[in-house]
């Protein structure tokens, strides 16, 4: 039996590429006999760099860029298979979890490290750029990440702006003759899963802002800043930043990514299974297992597991997906094609013990040898 295992990584426990290894593990602990491939998959957001890179024999590359408080930061992307296109994840130059909750302000956080991030690959020779957004710090409409890369935004004064949301509503003046020939010429990819307008009730400070640690007098000035910026691009470039369904993603990024550098907001699943081939894997496949973190409602609208499932039911392959955790009564889940689900718990658990890794390694590898024995079986 043929099987491929394609896990979406189970967040703060185990990437895909760990999850994946515990499973084929355990297939082969109840069958050496099975052959079982793994394909490391993301949805757009965490892990979306090291299943892209694993999953087309990629390399991993380190640099040092701009924080979200204005601190260096390391951060790392990945360069694909084919040498010319790079994947890059937001967060990692101006994350979430690069701050502390006492440290979480999106009146003055940046997006200007994803900036250098871009031309750090385009100096490696990187003509296209898949972006990973999700998890930022920050509110500032794109405007740092825009910054680096040489775009200029003047205040009444005639003077630079500086960094943060709160300056948004200080913008006036938006030059862009000092970007890079090399910059306007990459071909930008970004997995975006939201349809958020940038400003609103349902736009990126309302919905992200407090997360972010907006207070709701915070998030008023954060949302008429983003209201001031998109008005004063539409007066200057004739652009409705609003109408770009995802302009609100990681505090206005996608914004900044659609509006300024061209960018396709696209469905995160299809472009990282895309990117990954995953179709053509699935040729001589019996059957394929996914899964991640938790199984709920929301698996079945763009996350990796349904993603993978309809894929795999066009060749009407079977397809079970493991997870930590799973929501009572999915119906969902059988419509995009899973054919059953099963959680790697053994029993009542305290979650932070369940989500130990070698715990859940464990738990992986022992689910899967189960599956593994009933197959023999038939």
């Amino acid at each position: 039996m043929n099987i491929l295992v394609a896990m979406d990584s189970l967040k703060g426990s185990l990437s895909s590429v760990e999850a994946n290894k515990a499973i084929a593990e355990g297939f082969l602990q109840a069958n050496s006999n099975f052959i079982v491939k793994t394909v490391p998959v993301a949805d757009g957001g965490e892990g979306t760099v090291e299943a892209l890179v694993y999953a087309t024999n990629g390399k991993f590359v380190e640099t040092v860029v701009t924080g979200p408080i204005g601190e260096s930061v390391h951060a790392k992307y990945g360069i694909l298979g084919d040498g010319v296109t790079a994947v890059i994840e937001v967060a990692e130059a101006c994350g979430l979890p690069l701050l502390t909750k006492v440290k979480r302000n999106p009146r003055i956080t940046t997006s200007y490290g994803v900036g250098e991030m871009i031309l750090h690959a385009i100096d490696k020779g990187c003509s296209g750029i898949i972006v990973g957004l999700g998890g930022s710090a920050t509110n500032d409409a794109g405007v740092g990440m825009l910054q680096a890369l040489g775009y200029r935004f003047y205040n009444q004064e005639g003077g630079m702006v500086g960094f943060g949301g709160a300056e948004l509503n200080n913008i006036v003046k938006i030059d862009g003759e000092k970007v890079a020939e090399r910059v306007k010429s990459v071909n930008f990819r970004v997995a975006c899963d939201v349809t958020n307008p940038l400003h609103g009730v349902n736009g990126a400070a309302y919905v992200f802002g407090p997360q972010k640690g907006a207070t709701p007098e915070i998030v008023l000035e954060l949302d008429e800043g983003l209201r001031h910026f998109a008005d004063v691009v539409l007066n200057q470039f004739g652009l409705n930043l609003q109408d770009i369904p995802g302009a609100g993603a990681a505090g206005g990024l996608g914004a900044a990514f659609a509006g300024f550098l061209g960018a396709k907001l696209e469905s995160g699943v299809d472009l990282i299974l895309g990117q990954a081939r995953f179709e053509e894997k699935l040729k001589g496949v019996d059957l394929v297992i996914t899964g991640e973190g938790k199984l709920d409602g929301q698996t079945s609208m763009g996350k990796a597991p349904a993603g993978i499932a309809k894929l795999a039911k066009r060749k009407r392959i079977p397809v079970i997906a493991l997870a930590g955790d799973i929501s009572e009564g999915n119906p969902s889940l059988h419509e995009s094609g899973i054919s059953a689900y099963f959680t790697i718990v053994t029993g009542p658990v305290e979650l932070k013990t369940a989500m130990v890794p070698e715990i859940a390694k464990n738990n992986m590898k022992r689910t899967a040898e189960q599956i593994g024995r009933i197959l023999i079986m038939k």
